[in-house]
């Protein structure tokens, strides 16, 4: 590797002002605000317009497909056709 191509990392808080939410992980982006975090120390804040507390079509939870229901209406319509051929 290149040394000094490679931007810095270090912990960041982002905020999330809509929802009344931050959280603090490592990151590359910059910022001249900073913020008193809950262990004492004080940590660069970016403000974000939407993040995972705000947004309202995450549910934190993955997408379940109702196969069955699918498969049954299926055979409702279809399941007594006569074969061809």
């Amino acid at each position: 590797m290149k040394p000094r191509i490679h931007p810095v990392s270090r912990p960041v808080v982002f905020r999330d002002r809509a929802a009344d939410y931050a959280f603090l992980t490592r990151s590359t982006a910059e910022s001249d605000k900073t913020i008193e975090w809950e262990d004492g120390k004080r940590y660069p804040v970016v403000d974000v317009e939407t993040s995972s507390a705000s947004h309202p079509f995450y549910t934190g939870n993955s997408q379940v497909l109702d196969t069955a229901g699918r498969v049954e209406r299926f055979e409702r319509r279809y399941g007594d056709a006569p074969k061809r051929g």
